[in-house]
């Protein structure tokens, strides 16, 4: 009798915690992989058993038999490693898409290379027609210039041209655009921007630096078309897949794009999670101040919570706000905005519990940011805030002093950076700052040494948007080619566990959702990759070589090679 009472208040103790429930049959099982959990100890599985859209198992292939029922869609990986769903950090969805539709400059390596793709646009569309494009750099060219309206003139006099520059902050235009923008030698520069004249004449030199570039974007054609954009969101989407990323945080969107987002989803014609960071300062971000956060619609899939606002240029086109001048120019770059034009919204949102992603490149930019986010967070103290860890970010944070750095985790702001940035602008970057300032400069491992936890991306599409070579980047800290130059301080990257936790848990962590995914555990969202090859033990010069497999959102497989 004692035994069989001592045999039933056990029996019903594992009934009450959960513990003799045993398995349920799960709708998926992956098994015979190397699975790194990206948990809290880096665990590495055999085999995962997905219920729903929800991790129901990790563990050994052995012990996920138990999962296994008829109607299990078993999934033998083969010894192919299955990592959590990358995350990119800092992407412009609708960008990529449109990359696909618009002049390409990505990868010109001459000056004359660049002006042969433009004469091929010319001659393709009709006179009269905008050409439109995006993706030149000049330091990939010998010559190290900037184009001027000189040169596209002599390929494309009858077509009115505005070309970006792969960072998004400068443009090319010829003298065409010029007349229908009303530009000449006496107009002044933006706020926010400037206009580049020719030191002898006067003259545009057909260079448009920032808020300058809407000086002649305002008269190109729309093409905010609903048919568009959708087309935009979908090639975007698909691009996305088959790199393995399973969400974005999508930075500088706007309402109606918004609006697009949610009824691709109702149609389910979007996979991908977008976090989406709604553009300010202005209207756009205080109708979210207003409205307040929509968060995990559509089963998670999209959520709107936060702010973007930009606060200098960038490094290439010396737009960057320095402290010191540029080594190679007469200037110190600029800041966007007054103190007046974005402190409100720092601190409305700081009380609202609305996120702000401000971006910072210069290591002036980045210091103006601190600062004011200092003074947001000491007049709006935590209990009088809607969620006392706000969790601001800076946006890129290339170029820190080094006695700034601290002050992200002591102040609990997160650098958002993305690793290829610096594998690419390191071949000029010395010219810009000089070698004695090239130790503040995409320091992933100060920043890190220091308490701060980094949200990787690839800021695509002026990056390519590949998880792996943001990955190889950031734990190589070389180009693709293997060279690393003079002043690049390779004991500045990050290890490849950090690598791999920017691109998931702490990305994650960025945007508040480390509870619902980033690493394979059990409770957590079904977002997975697998790989082709081994990324934590691939030789460092394959690893941008790297290939996804096959891609899964939400337990559904999504892409699949």
């Amino acid at each position: 009798m004692r035994l069989t009472v001592a045999v039933f208040l056990l029996v019903a103790t594992m009934i009450t915690s959960g513990c003799l429930k045993g398995p349920k049959v799960a709708d998926k099982v992956f098994k015979n992989g190397v699975i790194y959990t990206v948990d809290d100890s880096f665990r590495v599985a055999e085999a995962v058993a997905v219920i729903g859209d929800k991790i129901a198992f990790v563990g050994s292939n052995e012990e996920v038999q138990q999962w296994v029922g008829e109607r299990t869609r078993v999934i033998d990986l083969q010894g192919k490693t299955m990592v959590p769903g990358f995350i990119d950090g800092h992407y412009h969805f609708l960008g990529v898409g449109k990359r696909e539709y618009h002049l390409n400059l990505d990868g010109t390596r001459s000056l004359q290379e660049f002006l042969d793709r433009v004469k091929a646009e010319a001659q393709r569309l009709p006179k009269g027609r905008w050409i439109t494009g995006r993706g030149w750099i000049e330091e990939d060219w010998p010559s190290k210039r900037f184009p001027t309206r000189q040169d596209l003139d002599r390929v494309a006099p009858e077509h009115p041209v505005f070309l970006t520059r792969a960072d998004g902050h400068a443009a090319v235009v010829n003298s065409l655009a010029l007349k229908i923008a009303g530009i000449t030698a006496e107009t002044p520069d933006p706020q926010g921007g400037q206009i580049i004249k020719d030191r002898k004449t006067g003259r545009p030199t057909g260079m448009l630096l920032d808020r300058a570039m809407a000086l002649v974007r305002n008269h190109l054609p729309p093409d905010t078309s609903f048919d568009m954009r959708r087309n935009y969101a979908l090639k975007a989407n698909q691009i996305a897949l088959a790199y393995g990323i399973t969400q974005v945080h999508d930075m500088g969107v706007s309402w109606d794009v918004v609006d697009l987002y949610k009824t691709l989803y109702e149609a389910g014609e979007l996979d991908v999670r977008i976090h989406a960071y709604i553009r300010g300062p202005g209207a756009e971000a205080d109708r979210l101040l207003e409205e307040g956060p929509q968060i995990g619609l559509y089963q998670q899939k999209l959520t709107v919570r936060g702010i973007k606002i930009v606060a200098d240029g960038a490094l290439g086109s010396r737009g960057a706000a320095l402290l010191r001048p540029y080594s190679d120019a007469d200037t110190y770059g600029f800041l966007i905005h007054r103190d007046d034009e974005i402190y409100p919204t720092i601190r409305r949102a700081t009380e609202a519990g609305i996120q702000m992603a401000i971006h910072a490149i210069g290591d002036s930019a980045n210091r103006k940011v601190l600062d004011l986010y200092e003074n947001a967070f000491a007049e709006v103290p935590p209990d009088q805030r809607r969620i006392a860890d706000p969790r601001f970010r800076i946006e890129h944070a290339q170029i820190v002093a080094l006695s700034d750095m601290p002050r992200f985790a002591g102040l609990g702001v997160i650098p958002s950076m993305q690793p290829s940035h610096a594998i690419g602008d390191l071949h000029f970057a010395v010219r810009r700052l000089g070698l004695d300032r090239m130790t503040e400069g995409y320091a992933w491992r100060t920043l890190i040494d220091h308490g701060s936890y980094i949200a990787g991306g690839s800021d695509a599409p002026v990056e390519e948007g590949n998880p792996m070579i943001e990955f190889y980047a950031a734990s190589v800290r070389k180009d693709t080619t293997g060279y690393s130059g003079k002043g690049w301080h390779p004991e500045l990257k990050m290890t490849r566990e950090e690598a791999l936790r920017s691109l998931t848990i702490w990305a994650s962590k960025a945007v508040f959702e480390e509870k619902i995914k980033g690493s394979i555990e059990v409770g957590k969202l079904a977002d997975l990759v697998v790989l082709d090859r081994n990324l934590m033990t691939e030789p460092d010069d394959r690893l941008f070589d790297i290939r996804v497999v096959m891609t899964v959102i939400g337990g559904d497989v999504v892409f699949n090679r």
